[in-house]
């Protein structure tokens, strides 16, 4: 989700009417494209999670390139927000039971209670 909303908000200070808007880099298409594209990585991410791994690193290398051509990221706040989204993507692990740990004394107990009764 945050994937999503950093490349929104880099769209959205790109179209801004503001006279503080930096022009560096490409101003062009590549400057809609790429938060365009962030956008689209974290839908496919919250939509298809089997493909997670490939669209989260496409979603960082996308959030760092905007660093170029959208504004320095949408003034930072867009590009954190991106990176941080696609890491936590990355790291991600869905469908999955918690594990339970358990001490090597709790299975020992649990060897010794068998034991005896």
């Amino acid at each position: 989700m945050l994937l999503v909303l950093g490349g929104t908000e880099i769209l959205l200070t790109m179209k801004a009417p503001l006279p503080v808007i930096l022009k560096i880099g490409m101003q062009g298409l590549a400057g809609y494209l790429l938060p365009s594209l962030m956008v689209l990585c974290g839908l496919l991410i919250l939509f298809n999670p089997s493909q997670r791994l490939f669209y989260s690193i496409l979603g960082i290398m996308l959030s760092l390139g905007t660093w170029l051509t959208s504004n320095i990221g949408g003034f930072i706040v867009g590009l954190l927000m991106g990176a941080v989204g696609s890491t936590l993507a990355f790291g991600w692990l869905p469908d999955q039971e918690p594990r339970v740990k358990r001490s090597r004394s709790a299975k020992r107990a649990e060897k010794h209670a068998a034991e005896i009764g």
